[in-house]
């Protein structure tokens, strides 16, 4: 019998190809800003494409509304809403990332005997989209599809160290009510070393019993994109081998990081 420990939960204007020109400036203001590496205002949305600031609100106002964008605190700028990341998930699954990966998640669960995720970045979430679990008996196993905060969690720090700073002052802001004694210095001193070492690593950080060493992986232009992790019980993640167990992770981070590249990894 098994035991087994679940993780639950500056762009030119295109021209116009057909439809109308409403249609066209409502696609052009949701990839501007599903492209932009920080979240944008309407001054520097209406500047770029070229609109009025009056028709950029509208849109913004209606794109809002379904949820396909959401206002960071504050509320003057614009980032990716939930039902974007309902989309991007349908994307993800569509591409070949998991074909693509899936001899590396194998040979790193080979390699360590544990549960070996893949992680994507969708909107400000983070998602499992695969996973190879361990030949032992207790173990971890995730849910795949599942949406996590990026604030927590060592698959969902590693790609919040390499975000712009809007998305650590918003995860900031989350802990900070979440946790009474949430010390900010000490966690952005955290997120820097991850940023130093390339890999982070979280001991029953969710009450879950397990722990994890994720690295992140990035695209062709630098951006990261998702996390890899070895994930399993905390008993099991001493400091025995944990160097080993460390290279060997963050390998399978800059081969996927190599693979999406169209290279091949040092």
């Amino acid at each position: 019998m098994e035991l087994v420990l679940v993780d639950r939960p500056g762009m030119p204007r295109a021209e116009s190809t057909g439809g109308t020109e409403a249609a066209d400036r409502v696609a052009d203001v949701l990839l501007l800003v599903a492209q932009s590496n920080t979240a944008l205002g309407v001054s520097q949305i209406a500047r770029t494409l070229m609109l009025s600031k009056a028709v950029v609100h509208r849109i913004l106002r209606s794109l809002t509304s379904r949820s396909l964008l959401q206002v960071l605190p504050g509320g003057s700028t614009y980032m990716l809403g939930p039902a974007a990341t309902t989309l991007a998930t349908k994307a993800w699954s569509q591409v070949d990332l998991r074909t693509l990966a899936s001899p590396i998640l194998k040979r790193l669960r080979d390699d360590t005997r544990e549960t070996t995720t893949l992680s994507v970045l969708v909107g400000d979430h983070r998602i499992y989209l695969d996973q190879y679990e361990s030949p032992q008996e207790v173990k971890m196993v995730v849910e795949l599809g599942t949406r996590f905060p990026l604030h927590s969690g060592a698959s969902s720090r590693v790609i919040l160290a390499f975000l712009p700073p809007a998305f650590t002052a918003e995860s900031v802001r989350q802990l900070g009510e979440l946790r009474s004694a949430f010390d900010e210095d000490a966690y952005r001193a955290d997120l820097a070393r991850i940023r130093e070492r390339g890999y982070g690593v979280s001991h029953n950080e969710r009450n879950t019993g397990a722990a994890s060493i994720a690295a992140p992986f990035f695209d062709a232009s630098g951006n990261v994109t998702g996390s890899i992790s070895s994930s399993g019980p905390v008993f099991r993640y001493g400091e025995e081998g944990h160097e080993d167990h460390v290279r060997l992770v963050m390998r399978a981070a800059q081969d996927i990081t190599a693979a999406l590249s169209g290279g091949t990894s040092r």
